[in-house]
């Protein structure tokens, strides 16, 4: 299963990244101060949004890459590691 992050800390990358990997999920994590990050998603099952640490620009961008698409769309505003794990836990069951 693989998975998209968007928004989040730069400090917690690595934590994300470890915490999707205790679950058995690849996370693609991408800061929202990105460029384009439609471009760069790929194919995912499911993508995590931090609405708190993320642009509106990245925000827009994710949601219309992914319009007419069946991908879910999970959206958090508080951006921890104990927000993924709940999201995690919620997409994998």
């Amino acid at each position: 299963m693989c998975a998209a992050l968007v928004g989040g800390m730069d400090r917690l990358k690595r934590d994300y990244m470890n915490e999707a990997k205790k679950n058995g999920v690849k996370l693609k994590c991408f800061t929202g101060k990105e460029r384009k990050i439609s471009g760069t998603l790929g194919n995912v099952d499911f993508v995590v949004l931090f609405t708190n640490k993320v642009s509106h620009k990245a925000r827009k961008d994710v949601l219309t890459a992914l319009r007419g698409k069946d991908i879910p769309v999970i959206q958090r505003h508080s951006c921890g590691i104990s927000s993924l794990r709940e999201v995690l836990d919620e997409a994998t069951a």
